[in-house]
């Protein structure tokens, strides 16, 4: 056996459980590591960013211009971008994700800025300090492919369509969202508790949903975040009222 057949017996073949671990890796990263190429000398250039995700599953940067990688981007859009947070024990032994990306720099005062802004802040609301800065910009990492490793000898070669939307829903629920959000955190904590707890199997009290896309729900308590999907993925924004009350019924009853 050459050294190209062992590779590939190295990656398994991509199933629905390693598309859904790699959508979560994407939609729980609050920071990540981006690769850039430096001007000039061509060398490799890594950097930690904050990270959310446009409503398609695009991640989002919002980087100060200043910075060596934004130069970096700028100049060659090509870059790499990897998120997966370590437990404890060895490192190796927890997931990761890494995306294989073109930058796109947004234009201020677009609507495709407006939507990525907010999302970002909603997920990272800190960030309100400086995002209003001039030598800020937002990026969308357009996702070309992605490498999984879902742990020791879990590895998985993804491509776009595995994991970005591209469904009119897309546009649809943005649309309605920031409203639907500011509906669930204002009047539905109760519910939001239950997607937490039940779903995410997470604990504490206080959590906030920071966002809604066609495959489920981020929920935000402090720096803690967790990722619930829906049973089925939506098929219109019109059905996400529904999705919601159903599932905070079937927690209730199951709890």
């Amino acid at each position: 056996m050459d050294l190209n057949d062992r590779k590939k017996d190295v990656i398994r073949e991509t199933d629905a459980e390693a598309i859904r671990l790699a959508k979560t890796l994407i939609r729980s990263a609050r920071f990540g590591a981006l690769a850039v190429i430096e001007p000039g000398t061509g060398s490799p250039l890594a950097s930690r960013v904050g990270v959310a995700t446009d409503i398609d599953g695009t991640p989002l940067i919002l980087v100060s211009m200043l910075s060596a990688h934004t130069g970096a981007i700028l100049a060659d859009p090509r870059c790499s971008l990897l998120v997966g947070e370590p437990g404890k024990g060895d490192p190796l032994a927890h997931p990761r994700l890494t995306l294989v990306c073109r930058a796109a720099r947004l234009e201020r005062g677009s609507d495709e800025h407006a939507r990525a802004e907010r999302r970002y802040l909603n997920r990272n609301p800190k960030a309100m300090l400086y995002a209003g800065l001039g030598d800020f910009s937002i990026f969308r990492l357009e996702l070309e492919r992605a490498s999984l490793n879902g742990g020791f000898g879990k590895a998985y070669l993804l491509e776009r369509a595995d994991l970005v939307t591209t469904a009119p829903i897309v546009e649809e629920l943005a649309a309605g969202e920031q409203s639907a959000l500011d509906h669930m955190n204002a009047d539905h904590s109760d519910a939001i508790a239950v997607y937490a707890h039940h779903f995410a199997k997470a604990a504490g009290d206080g959590w906030v949903v920071t966002g809604f896309d066609a495959d489920g729900m981020d929920l935000a308590l402090g720096d803690d975040v967790c990722r619930v999907f829906f049973p089925e993925p939506l098929r219109t924004a019109r059905e996400l009222r529904h999705v919601l009350v159903d599932m905070a019924k079937t927690g209730r009853v199951a709890d």
